[in-house]
C-alpha cells in the first residue's frame, strides 16, 4: 500500500451511472436518528418525494419527511413565509421533538435565509418556543450523504448542546456515561453490535444519532406515527458535557468532535472505523481506558474467533483484487479491513474528496461514479465488487459478484440492518467475501493430473503392468 494516495479529480461533464446520495438526504437521515423528530427539507415537493422513496426502499420502513413544498413563486419571490407555515404546520398538528431543517440545492440557489425564518417564527409563534428546531445549510450540488449526516450533527450540536459554563456541566460527573458519535457508514445492525460492546465494559452509551433505535426495523405499538418512533433522546443532549468520554466513530465526524469538545470539555477517542482486527482492538484499548475494566473474557473469545476466521480466509482472500466504491469513510474502512487480510484494493472510486485519504494507504482515489467504477475494474481485473445496490448493472456486465455496502440497498432484504464491525462482524465478513471468492475458484486446491495420463501407451503399461510402467513409477497391478 502506498502512503499517501494520488486523489484523481473529475474531469466528465456529466455522472454517468451516479454513485453519491445527496448532501440533503444525509442530514435528513442524522435527525431520523433522535426520538420523536421529523425532518423538513426546505425546497420543492420533488426534492422530498425522490428522497423518501430511497429511504423507504433501503430501510423498508415508513419515513416521516415533510417539505416546504416551495413552487415557482416561492422561488421568484421568496421562501421564508413557507418555512415558517410549515414549522407552525408541524407544532400544531404533531407537537414533534425535534424538527430538523436541512436546505436543498433549489432554496440554497435561491438564496433562502433559513435562519432568519427560523428567527420569524420564533417571534410570530412564542407557543411553541419549546419545539427545538436545527436549521442546516446542506445543498445536494455538493458533498454527499456523508458530508450532510457530518454537518447536520454539527448543527445539533451546535443548536443544542449547552456549553459547560452555561449549564454547569462538569465531565465525568456521570462516571458510566460514554457519548458516541457514530457515523453515516455505520448500519443500525452496527450501532445495535456498538451498544452492546460498549455496555459490557459496565458502560452507559448515548449515541448520536441512534438509528439503531428508530429504524432497526421493528414493530411498534401504534400502527402510524407521524414522527421518529425511537432514537436517542433529545434531552440527553444536555447531559453531554458531565460524560466521562466520549466515542467518535468515524473521520467526517471529527468536525463535531471538535465542537463538542469545545462547548463540554469531555475528553474524546477517535477512531476512524471499527473494521478489521488493529481497529477493533483500538476500541477496547479506548474502553478499558475509559472504564478501568478488563476486557470481557466473551469478547476475548470473539478476538481468538476472528484470528481462527483469519486463518481459514487466507487463502481465498491473499492476492485477491477488489473494487471499492462509496463514500470516504466507507472505502477507509473497507480498504484497511481488506488489506489486513492479504487482499487488494486496485480500484477505489469515492463520492468526493476528504482528509482521511490523507492516510487510506491506497495507491490512487478517483472522484466519480459508477461508470469509472466499471471501466478501472475491466482493465484491472478485479475479482469482488465493494458497492451500493446501484452497482447490480456494473457487476453483472463485469461477470463478478457484488458486495453490497452503503447506500441505498434495495434488492436484498435486511442490507440496511448488516452488522459490518467488531470482531463478529468482522469475521462474518471474511467469511462472506471468502464464500464469494470460493465460488470464483480462489483459494481451492485442485486434483492432479499427471501429463502422462493423456497417452495412450501409459494406460496400456497401467494395465498390463509392464516393465515401462514400472519405469514410469506406476506400480504393477
Amino acid at each position: 500500500m502506498s502512503d499517501v494516495a494520488e486523489i484523481i479529480k473529475r474531469h466528465k461533464a456529466l455522472s454517468v451511472s451516479p454513485l453519491k446520495a445527496s448532501q440533503t438526504l444525509g442530514a435528513a437521515l442524522a435527525f431520523l436518528g433522535f426520538r420523536g423528530a421529523i425532518p423538513m427539507l426546505h425546497g420543492s415537493q420533488g426534492c422530498t418525494a425522490f428522497g423518501k422513496v430511497f429511504f423507504v426502499r433501503h430501510f423498508r420502513e415508513p419515513i416521516p419527511l415533510q417539505t416546504t413544498a416551495m413552487d415557482q413563486v416561492t422561488t421568484i419571490m421568496g421562501s421564508e413565509d413557507s418555512v415558517i407555515e410549515g414549522l407552525r404546520t408541524l407544532c400544531e398538528k404533531h407537537a414533534p421533538l425535534l424538527i430538523g431543517l436541512p436546505t436543498t440545492a433549489l432554496s440554497e440557489t435561491q438564496g433562502s435565509d433559513v435562519n432568519m425564518a427560523v428567527r420569524e417564527f420564533r417571534k410570530l409563534h412564542p407557543a411553541f418556543a419549546a419545539v427545538p428546531v436545527v436549521p442546516v445549510s446542506a445543498p445536494d450540488f455538493s458533498g454527499c450523504l456523508e458530508t450532510g449526516f457530518a454537518k447536520a450533527l454539527e448543527a445539533i450540536i451546535s443548536t443544542l448542546v449547552p456549553s459547560a459554563h452555561s449549564a454547569g456541566t462538569v465531565p465525568g460527573r456521570r462516571q458510566r456515561q460514554v457519548n458516541v458519535l457514530v457515523g453515516s457508514s455505520l448500519t443500525p445492525g452496527d450501532l445495535e453490535e456498538l451498544k452492546d460492546i460498549i455496555e459490557q465494559f459496565g458502560l452507559r452509551p448515548v449515541l448520536l444519532p441512534d438509528l439503531s433505535d428508530s429504524l432497526d426495523g421493528h414493530l411498534g405499538a401504534d400502527q402510524f406515527s407521524p414522527l421518529t418512533i425511537g432514537g436517542a433522546e433529545v434531552s440527553e443532549l444536555q447531559t453531554l458535557g458531565d460524560a466521562r468520554a466520549t466515542l467518535v466513530i468515524g473521520a467526517s465526524l471529527h468536525m463535531a468532535a471538535d465542537l463538542l469538545h469545545e462547548l463540554t470539555g469531555v475528553p474524546d477517542f477517535r477512531l476512524d472505523h471499527l473494521m478489521g482486527l488493529e481497529a477493533v482492538d483500538g476500541l477496547m484499548l479506548a474502553l478499558h481506558e475509559i472504564s478501568a475494566e478488563a476486557v470481557p473474557e466473551r469478547i476475548e473469545r470473539q478476538r481468538a474467533q476472528l484470528h481462527d476466521a483469519m486463518l481459514d480466509c487466507h487463502f481465498m482472500l491473499g492476492m485477491s483484487r477488489f473494487a471499492l466504491a462509496g463514500d470516504p469513510d466507507l472505502i477507509h474502512a473497507f480498504s484497511e479491513f481488506l488489506h489486513g487480510v492479504g487482499a487488494e484494493v486496485v480500484v477505489a472510486v469515492s463520492s468526493v474528496n476528504a482528509p482521511v485519504f490523507a492516510r487510506s494507504g491506497l495507491a490512487e482515489i478517483k472522484i466519480g461514479d459508477l461508470e469509472d467504477l466499471e471501466r478501472s475494474a475491466r482493465e484491472r481485473g478485479v475479482d469482488v465488487l465493494v458497492t451500493n445496490s446501484h452497482g447490480v448493472e456494473p457487476a453483472r456486465r463485469l461477470g463478478r459478484p457484488l458486495v453490497r455496502a452503503g447506500f441505498p440497498q434495495y434488492d436484498l432484504l435486511g442490507g440496511y440492518q448488516k452488522t459490518w464491525i467488531g470482531y463478529r462482524g468482522s469475521r462474518q465478513t471474511l467469511f462472506d467475501l471468502a464464500n464469494l471468492l470460493l465460488e470464483l475458484g480462489k483459494g481451492e486446491i485442485h486434483p492432479y493430473r499427471s501429463i502422462y495420463a493423456q497417452k495412450p501407451e501409459y494406460q496400456e503399461a497401467v494395465n498390463h503392468g509392464s516393465a515401462e510402467a514400472f519405469a514410469a513409477g506406476v506400480p504393477r497391478q
